[in-house]
C-alpha cells in the first residue's frame, strides 16, 4: 500500500510540473508571440535541413537503386559497413582524416584566443581597427579564390614563396607536390583565413570580465602578462571549453571543398580525407554507390557524436563548463 501511494504522489507530482510547464508555455506564448515567430524560422530550418534528410540514412543499410526507392530497396544490414572496414582505403583515408583535423584543432585553437587578449591590451584605437579589419577580412574569402590564392602563392615556378626562398638562397620547393607538406598548407592557411574572425567571440567574453579585477590586480602590481594569465584567461575559460567541445565534435567533419580543390595525383596519398573519398564514391565515380557513400558519411557522423558527448562529459567531470 505504501508503494502504491507513493508511486501515485510521484505520478501526481509530474503531472502537476506538466501542466504548470504547459501554462507558462501557453502565458509566455501570448504575452511574446514575437520572439515565437522569430523562433520559427530557424526551427523549420532545422526541421527540414538537419531532421528530414535523416530519413535517408536508411539507405546505408540497404542496397539503394533509385528506380525502387528507399523502402523497395533489398535490406543487407551492416554489409556497406565491413565493406568500408575491410577496404584497403580505409587505414589511409582514416590516419590522413584524424591527423589533419587533430593538427588543426591543436594548432588553431590557441590563436584566436593569443589575438583576442593582444587586441584587448590595445589602447590605440586606430591600429586595433586595422589589425581586426585585416585579420577578419580573409574569413570572407570563398574556399576557391582562397585555394587559388594558396596555389598561386606556392607555385614552384612563379609563386611569391619560392621567389622569397630564392632570393634568401634556398632551392623551390613544391609545396602541392609533397605529401608531407600538404596537411601544414591546409592548416596554416585554414588558420590564417579564420583567426581574426574566431577572436571575436572571445573579445565579447573578454568584455564581460569585472574590471574591478583587474583595478585591483594593478594595485597588487601585476602587470599586463599576469593580469592575462590570472584574470582574463579564468574568465573566457568556459567559453573556450564550450568551443574546444564543439570542434572535438568536428574531428573527422574536415570538409570536402578546400582539400578536394587542394588535391592532386601527387600527394593524394596524404589529402585523401574521409569527405573526399564520400564525394568521390557518392558522386563522381562511374559506378556511383549511394549505400557506400551514406555508410562510410554516417559513420563519420556517429563518430563525431561519440567523441562529443565524452569529451562533454570529461569536461563536466573536471569542473568546467559543458554544453550539458
Amino acid at each position: 500500500m505504501e508503494v502504491s501511494a507513493s508511486k501515485s504522489n510521484t505520478l501526481s507530482t509530474v503531472v502537476r510540473k506538466k501542466e504548470n510547464y504547459l501554462s507558462r508555455l501557453r502565458k509566455n506564448a501570448t504575452s511574446h508571440w514575437q520572439l515565437y515567430l522569430l523562433m520559427l524560422l530557424p526551427i523549420i530550418y532545422l526541421l527540414i535541413f538537419k531532421y528530414v534528410p535523416m530519413y535517408g540514412a536508411l539507405i546505408a543499410f540497404k542496397n539503394y537503386i533509385p528506380t525502387k526507392g528507399v523502402w523497395g530497396s533489398e535490406w543487407v544490414g551492416l554489409k556497406h559497413f565491413d565493406r568500408f572496414f575491410h577496404s584497403y582505403e580505409f587505414v589511409r583515408i582514416m590516419k590522413n582524416t584524424i591527423l589533419i583535423s587533430i593538427y588543426s584543432l591543436l594548432a588553431g585553437f590557441p590563436f584566436p584566443i593569443i589575438l583576442a587578449l593582444s587586441l584587448n591590451y590595445v589602447n590605440a584605437r586606430f591600429f586595433k581597427k586595422t589589425v581586426q579589419m585585416v585579420t577578419y577580412a580573409p574569413h570572407f574569402i570563398s574556399v576557391v579564390v582562397m585555394v587559388g590564392i594558396i596555389l598561386q602563392m606556392m607555385d614552384p615556378r612563379i609563386g611569391l614563396v619560392q621567389t622569397i626562398m630564392k632570393y634568401f638562397g634556398f632551392p623551390a620547393i613544391n609545396f602541392m607536390g609533397i605529401p608531407e607538406w600538404f596537411s601544414h598548407v591546409f592548416v596554416w592557411s585554414g588558420i590564417w583565413q579564420n583567426v581574426g574572425f574566431s577572436c571575436i567571440i572571445y573579445l565579447a567574453a573578454l568584455a564581460a570580465v569585472d574590471p574591478s579585477l583587474h583595478e585591483a590586480a594593478v594595485v597588487d602590481g601585476a602587470n599586463k602578462v599576469q593580469r592575462m594569465w590570472h584574470v582574463d584567461l579564468p574568465g573566457i575559460m568556459p567559453v573556450a571549453v564550450i568551443l574546444l567541445i564543439m570542434n572535438t565534435g568536428h574531428v573527422l567533419d574536415i570538409g570536402f571543398e578546400k582539400v578536394l580543390l587542394m588535391q592532386n595525383p601527387l600527394n593524394m596519398s596524404s589529402s585523401e580525407v574521409i569527405d573526399t573519398f564520400v564525394y568521390k564514391v557518392g558522386l563522381a565515380s562511374t559506378a556511383i554507390n549511394y549505400s557506400y557513400s551514406s555508410a562510410i558519411g554516417l559513420f563519420k557522423s556517429v563518430i563525431n557524436l561519440v567523441l562529443l558527448v565524452l569529451v562533454n562529459r570529461i569536461a563536466r567531470r573536471l569542473g568546467q563548463t559543458s554544453l550539458w
